[in-house]
């Protein structure tokens, strides 16, 4: 039985906003009104705020909000000048988007579709890219790198929230009580795990189909991509037994700069 890793995660992420997850719940009025004086913040993982000097100026900046519906972060850079497109797999998250966008008068562009296809844009078209933990919901993550530098410009900056790798080697329902119990491999896939009926149930009650890559996916492939790495931090997860031992989440900033005269990276000159 053939899955569609994208409509099965577009149902489970429509069922998240339904059920109020926290990460579909829209800002604040007072959130929008602080971020407009320049008072604000933004999470690329759980609980970190990402560093304000990570973004450079915001103000006139074109935004790509890369798989990051739910009317929380795109808003926020809206609201602190920046003009911003956000790209959803979920069509409920988005509209949590365009909720927060007319409450508060904001010019937010939603736009429907998969991280893996940022064919719909222009190459160079974003001076930033914000992309928030969500690449684990997907198999393959080498077209996200490849597309984000597609289509940002030279001198542009992507900021990625990512999970470690960790995370996808213990046994998930161990771990909800309380112990580590090393069962799976990485990189990690849901298919490998569940059958279609139980991927089936989890999706239903809200589950994604979750993917596990590997290091050398994650900052290897940003750097495969042509971007230069220049900022790093980890960031954990409350509630979880494995915070305990080890941060789970990864955030990194990387720049697409351009290259000597007559070098080309792997997508070619983008000198």
């Amino acid at each position: 039985m053939t899955i569609d890793i994208f409509n099965e995660n577009r149902e489970a992420w429509d069922r998240l906003v339904d059920a109020g997850d926290e990460w579909t719940i829209p800002v604040s009025s007072e959130a929008i009104s602080r971020a407009r004086s320049g008072n604000w913040g933004v999470l690329l993982t759980p609980t970190k705020s990402v560093p304000r000097s990570w973004f450079g100026e915001l103000t006139g900046a074109s935004v790509l909000c890369l798989a990051c519906g739910g009317g929380q972060q795109a808003a926020i850079l809206a609201a602190a000048g920046a003009n911003v497109t956000v790209l959803d797999n979920s069509p409920k998250q988005l509209v949590r988007d365009r909720e927060v966008a007319e409450r508060e008068g904001l010019a937010v562009a939603c736009e429907l579709g998969t991280m893996t296809d940022l064919s719909r844009f222009a190459d160079e078209s974003f001076d930033l890219i914000f992309h928030p933990v969500s690449n684990l919901f997907i198999p393959e993550i080498q077209p996200v790198w490849r597309g984000a530098s597609r289509v940002l410009r030279t001198g542009g900056r992507m900021l990625a929230g990512f999970a470690n790798p960790l995370i996808f080697l213990f046994d998930e329902d161990a771990e909800d009580r309380g112990k580590l119990i090393v069962r799976n491999t990485v990189p990690y896939s849901d298919l490998d795990i569940y059958s279609a009926e139980e991927l089936r149930r989890r999706v239903t009650a809200g589950r994604p189909i979750e993917f596990g890559h590997t290091l050398e996916d994650q900052i290897g492939g940003q750097l495969e991509a042509g971007f230069l790495l220049a900022g790093f931090y980890e960031d954990g997860q409350l509630g979880r037994a494995l915070n305990e031992r080890t941060p789970l989440f990864i955030a990194t900033l990387a720049l697409k700069l351009p290259l000597p005269d007559g070098l080309e990276g792997p997508l070619g000159s983008i000198s």
